[in-house]
């Protein structure tokens, strides 16, 4: 049997963590090492711990989630430690503050239980994982950037 993937769950709600923990406790092959209730805490406990990943939350006091994923990428991301986003917003800004921060995914919260699952497999494999609605908001904004970049301002 191969080593279990050992996350650290990153979220300020206390019933949204324990839902979260509860449904990866429950899952073979995914072991929680900790559990974070601010992006602060989330830093410490990924740089004393190094798990596969980190399933972090956007809004978070202390240090929001883009910031608290930047700071783990920089200090633990060469030892293999992943972040993935698990949100309710799917703003353009909170999407690309994440993926510019370093996030190897991002999923929404009101996503079927099997596509987090699936989702922390993946990235834990070193996959990059989008919710649907986030690859297709990243691909609009993309082709607008692309098309505007490419008409030359007027003379």
């Amino acid at each position: 049997m191969s080593e279990p993937i050992r996350v650290v769950v990153a979220d300020d709600h206390p019933i949204v963590r324990a839902g979260i923990v509860g449904l990866l406790d429950s899952e073979p092959g995914i072991e929680v090492v900790g559990e974070a209730v601010d992006g602060g805490e989330a830093v410490a406990l990924a740089t004393e711990l190094q798990p596969d990943l980190v399933l972090m939350d956007l809004r978070m006091p202390v240090l929001d989630g883009a910031a608290a994923t930047e700071r783990i990428v920089a200090s633990v991301g060469g030892t293999g430690t992943r972040v993935l986003v698990l949100t309710t917003y799917e703003t353009d800004d909170h999407i690309l503050a994440a993926i510019e921060a370093g996030a190897s995914g991002y999923l929404l919260k009101a996503a079927p239980q099997e596509e987090i699952l699936a989702g922390i497999r993946s990235v834990a494999a070193g996959e990059t994982v989008l919710a649907p609605s986030i690859a297709a908001k990243l691909v609009a904004r993309v082709r607008t950037g692309a098309t505007a970049a490419a008409d030359p301002a007027p003379t």
